[in-house]
């Protein structure tokens, strides 16, 4: 064990008080601590143990050590790594402040040498007119970054899991296990090439709307319905006459002169400025989604998370 992670047979109180029914006797070594917080956060024995300077085999026996300390299992093991049980995120959620700020007083960060790259997913669309952009001076400063897409529900799963350090998430993830903060607030508008715009002039634009077809990002017509219903107060009854798992081969679709669809704002800009789209309707009270920026409770234990994290909440401002 590093002389940096000594000195931990102390204990604090706040950690005495995460589960006090299930420590025997006696306060929980910080070593224990710092060492359960660091898998719970990568999700991982192998990761932790880099972050911590330590052996693989030293991490898995100080893990094994505080479980039959707590009489409790806190994470379960799988081919992709660790997940914890909910008593280790209720454990994690209690230790984790004060932890940091030890760490913060006593100058021992717990990550040595150069900074892990940071795991950042969320939507493709978004990643790449948004995200990336604002974050290319940090890449050029020497952050590095892992970036993956997909839907929100999956993608929390795996920030709980410790795949990703940050999530950028359509939705606001449920319970204390992830810490969210609103980002942006992406705006609905419904666009078709000129064509088609000249075509569907009129009073009952619905109505009209039911000969054109329909480009859309999946089956069930999640945002044109919601467009319908908040705007029009009457439901979308139609099908899908295209289907693009990307809001940017939606558009290009439409653009083209497919049809048309509902879109965010921000990924039509360049084509509205240019022609190739036009608005079909300016409501006075747009839908609007609000997307949230997401992460594990507590400091992470990589310093550049928090560099790209404050770094889209700054960008943001703008979007």
């Amino acid at each position: 064990m590093s002389d940096r992670e000594s000195n931990g047979s102390r204990g604090i109180p706040q950690a005495e008080a995460a589960a006090p029914q299930a420590v025997a006797s006696g306060p929980l070594d910080l070593n224990l601590l710092r060492t359960f917080l660091a898998v719970h956060r990568t999700g991982s024995f192998t990761a932790a143990a880099h972050l911590l300077g330590l052996s693989q085999p030293t991490v898995t026996t100080q893990i094994r050590t505080l479980e039959r300390r707590l009489d409790r299992e806190l994470f379960e093991r799988g081919a992709r790594g660790v997940t914890p049980v909910p008593f280790a995120d209720e454990l994690a959620a209690q230790v984790v402040e004060p932890l940091d700020a030890l760490a913060d007083v006593t100058g021992r960060p717990d990550v040595g040498g150069p900074a892990e790259p940071v795991h950042l997913a969320g939507p493709a669309e978004f990643l790449c007119a948004r995200a990336l952009p604002a974050l290319a001076p940090l890449v050029a400063d020497g952050v590095r970054l892992r970036i993956a897409n997909g839907l929100t529900d999956p993608l929390l799963a795996e920030l709980r899991a410790g795949r990703h350090d940050l999530v950028i998430a359509t939705t606001r993830p449920r319970g204390r296990t992830l810490s969210a903060v609103p980002l942006m607030d992406e705006e609905f508008v419904l666009v078709a090439a000129p064509a088609w715009a000249e075509r569907v002039g009129g009073a009952d634009l619905p109505a009209a709307l039911h000969a054109v077809p329909l480009i859309t990002y999946a089956e069930d017509l999640p945002i044109a319905r919601r467009y319908w219903r908040h705007v029009f107060g009457r439901r979308l009854n139609c099908r899908a006459a295209v289907t693009v798992a990307d809001l940017r081969g939606v558009r290009a679709a439409v653009a083209a002169g497919a049809g048309f669809s509902v879109l965010p704002r921000y990924l039509c800009l360049d084509r509205l400025a240019d022609g190739a789209l036009v608005l079909l309707h300016e409501p006075e009270d747009p839908p609007i989604n609000t997307g949230y920026l997401v992460q594990r409770p507590g400091r992470s234990a990589n310093p550049h998370v928090a560099l790209v994290r404050d770094r889209l909440l700054t960008a943001a401002r703008d979007w």
